[in-house]
């Protein structure tokens, strides 16, 4: 049964470690591995049915809006290509196309690097599952939002953030040949997670980035064999099970080391991951007394993440709130992409 007016929403994400391993050709060849959790950020959606015959589909956060007749396929050109790709696929499956209004909006900036587009992608996918009276579980789910994002739209991009996104909490996932995902949730000791989010900061540089140009490169390096960037996705690979491991023995300083480790090693998969900008609010951290830290996402702007002793946070936030960005802390989520009735 069709309904007439949903919402859906879905957390954003922090990858700790191995992120770049669930990128193609690299998990294909040799099985990617990701330690990721969902934080209290979300991209949201709204689905309600019109009375006319038309689509309009609107970007809240971006102040942009699409609008024309109710007709399958809509064109996949900018703007607002995301909700058209998602618009499509359910009218293909429906048979015909339906008049809507789909007005989507995030917590954060794009280019954010906690995974915000994919983030999108399966709010809306959620959302339009319930208002189309679907059945789907979270792996479908995200396995749908993969396939639109990055074979129906061609966005470059890895497969961790569409999975993250569906299931929610604090995963371990493990990357395989033609977008294979398991996901394990960890059991971690609930003061162990308190104490990770007593110890987290992030820190918004004020920069957007598009991750399609540095993922382009990571990819080419990997096609090449270019031994560099080769060298530095298998440490990455290597540093999510230990920081997995730190993790569930709540070794806090240990896996803050261990993310510092991934983030020397994740520079060196492409060049322009980093700059002097990011270098320079990483490397006062550093002498603040951080445990470790990292850009989240693909890198290049967007979100830094840090950790310090918690009695420690509130000064690091003031030394980054220096820098001209924005300090704030975060809180883990345990549930994925959800929906739900208005009427």
């Amino acid at each position: 049964m069709r309904h007439e007016l949903v919402r859906a929403r879905a957390p954003l994400r922090l990858g700790f470690g191995g992120g770049g391993t669930d990128v193609s050709p690299y998990c294909d060849e040799h099985g990617g591995v990701v330690l990721n959790a969902t934080i209290d950020l979300f991209a949201h959606v709204t689905i309600e049915a019109r009375t006319d015959d038309q689509v309009l589909l609107v970007a809240a956060d971006r102040d942009q809006a699409w609008r024309a007749p109710a007709t399958a396929p809509l064109p996949t050109d900018e703007p607002l290509r995301l909700l058209k790709g998602v618009y499509n696929r359910f009218m293909a499956q429906n048979g015909r196309a339906i008049p809507l209004t789909m007005v989507s909006y995030a917590d954060c900036p794009p280019g954010s690097g906690l995974g915000s587009s994919s983030a999108l992608v399966v709010a809306m996918v959620e959302g339009m599952r319930r208002f189309m009276g679907l059945e789907m579980s979270p792996q479908a789910v995200a396995a749908l939002a993969y396939d639109i994002e990055r074979c129906d739209l061609g966005l470059a991009g890895g497969t961790q953030d569409q999975y993250a996104a569906a299931f929610g909490g604090m995963n371990f996932m493990r990357f395989f040949e033609k977008a294979r995902v398991e996901v394990e949730g960890l059991t971690v000791p609930e003061k162990v997670l308190k104490e990770l989010e007593a110890s987290l900061v992030l820190y918004f540089t004020g920069v957007s980035r598009e991750s399609a140009a540095i993922i382009d490169e990571q990819k080419a390096n990997m096609k090449s064999q270019a031994p560099k960037s080769l060298e530095s996705l298998h440490a990455l690979k290597a540093g999510a099970f230990e920081m997995r491991d730190a993790l569930v023995a709540g070794d806090l300083p240990r896996f803050g080391a261990l993310l510092d480790a991934g983030w020397l090693s994740k520079k060196q998969t492409a060049h322009n991951i980093s700059s002097p900008e990011i270098d320079k609010v990483y490397e006062a951290a550093k002498a603040f007394g951080v445990f470790g830290g990292k850009v989240s996402g693909a890198g290049g702007g967007g979100f830094m993440m840090f950790l310090v002793d918690p009695p420690r946070r509130e000064g690091l936030k003031r030394l980054l709130g220096g820098f001209g960005g924005v300090a704030q802390g975060a809180a883990f989520t345990r549930t994925g992409a959800e929906s739900w009735d208005v009427r």
